[in-house]
């Protein structure tokens, strides 16, 4: 199974996870993480869990949700000059003229029947279509830089003077383009993308697509390879877009349409990181084994904020084939449950994005809107995770405590 792994499996995820557009896709919508973190701060102070907290506020339990429509309702926008201005870097391209041309283009697709500027489509509505339309708008650019057809300009010429003419024709091609579908063609571009990933978004969206996704994530992280990151350019839009329409639905009072969203992984499902691996941590504080208490000791503060490198390469947990089985299970049956919960109404489901690394319990308090009951499945989870770890963890103390004894007893004899 290593060699299988090794050899098969990892080569062909590695070149997917360092794939440019992936990369950029990945570091361009982190760009709008601020954005929904500091909408979601109002968002909060306004719906606290608080009785009493709506007759307090009155009117201004409206106004403290206005910067909302700045934040959230212009993630697609916002995404689109991220992933325009990192792809454009990786190709050594000038940033801001990809980016002024993508903002351009992106406003150009998101016109309605009658030709107006439909802002709607700036939110998450239109995300599909900002990835795809500022990857065309880089490649256009690089297509004509590379080939050096742009206007030349006299020496002498200041910089930015000389940067807009070479960013002439490119731009012009670009809008060209996107004028003649969306115009004359009448080719909605934006419902053509989303069609297009709705397979991705609906698969996404169930148990089997989250546990299928765990799995390979949980897989990644047992051969040394961060699988969130790997795979975060594929799924970030998604959950983004999922995350969004649930604060909608929430603050209209209707039904939260997905379990899925975005902190539903971080959340409900890694407590103390990916892999579930809290657990592991508990169980290694109370170790007989200095070692691996050394490790417990090491790792408890970072896995409090979900950051679990040091249990991962300190156990390690890498190509281990003891804790390669609870690596992967573990997460896959908090998930089960988490899901299962979420989809009977017995816990909350996330309506606000907060910083992932917020600790167990407060994150899916907060991340819920104040849900008690999944603050109490947090602490749960944990329980579940020590349960599901600790046999495995077991069997390498008991190693481990041989080698510690053999080693005492050397250092013993070699005293007397």
């Amino acid at each position: 199974m290593q060699s299988f792994l090794e050899n098969r499996v990892i080569p062909v995820l590695m070149k997917v996870g360092n794939n440019v557009i992936l990369v950029a896709t990945r570091n361009g919508i982190a760009f709008t993480l601020p954005f929904i973190i500091a909408g979601s701060l109002f968002l909060i102070i306004a719906n606290l869990p608080i009785p009493g907290w709506s007759e307090f506020l009155g009117t201004y339990a409206d106004k403290l949700s206005v910067p909302v429509q700045a934040t959230f309702g212009i993630i697609g926008l916002v995404a689109a000059i991220g992933i325009s201005y990192n792809l454009a870097k990786q190709y050594h391209l000038d940033g801001l003229s990809c980016c002024c041309i993508t903002v351009s283009v992106f406003v150009l697709a998101q016109l309605d029947s009658h030709y107006k500027i439909n802002v709607d489509n700036f939110g998450t509505a239109g995300l599909f279509s900002a990835i795809i339309l500022s990857v065309f708008t880089v490649y256009i650019v690089r297509f004509f830089i590379t080939h050096k057809i742009y206007i030349r300009m006299p020496e002498g010429v200041p910089p930015a003077v000389l940067q807009s003419f070479i960013s002439l024709v490119p731009a012009v091609v670009c809008l060209s383009l996107v004028w003649f579908v969306r115009v004359i063609l009448n080719f909605d571009i934006n419902a053509f993308f989303t069609l297009l990933l709705s397979p991705l978004v609906h698969g996404l969206d169930t148990l089997p697509g989250m546990l299928i996704l765990v799995a390979l994530i949980s897989l990644l992280w047992s051969c040394g390879i961060h699988g969130t990151n790997v795979l975060s350019g594929i799924t970030s839009p998604i959950f983004l877009k999922f995350i969004a329409e649930n604060t909608q639905a929430y603050l209209s009072g209707q039904p939260v349409p997905h379990i899925t969203a975005e902190g539903f992984y971080n959340f409900f499902i890694c407590a103390g990181g990916s892999g579930a691996t809290m657990g592991l941590v508990l169980a290694m504080l109370l170790s007989k084994s200095r070692y691996y208490e050394s490790i417990g000791r090491v790792s408890f503060g970072p896995s409090i904020f979900c950051i679990n490198e040091p249990v991962i390469f300190g156990v390690p947990m890498v190509l281990n084939p003891i804790m390669m089985f609870p690596l992967i299970v573990a997460p896959l049956v908090i998930c089960t449950c988490s899901y299962l919960l979420m989809d009977f109404g017995i816990i909350g489901r996330p309506v606000f994005q907060i910083p992932w690394t917020m600790p167990p319990i407060l994150n899916a308090y907060f991340a819920t809107g104040g849900n008690i009951p999944a603050a109490i499945w947090s602490g749960c989870m944990i329980i579940i995770s020590t349960i599901i770890y600790y046999p495995f963890f077991r069997i390498m103390e008991v190693k481990q405590l041989a080698v510690e004894a053999q080693e005492a007893q050397f250092s013993a004899e070699v005293v007397h």
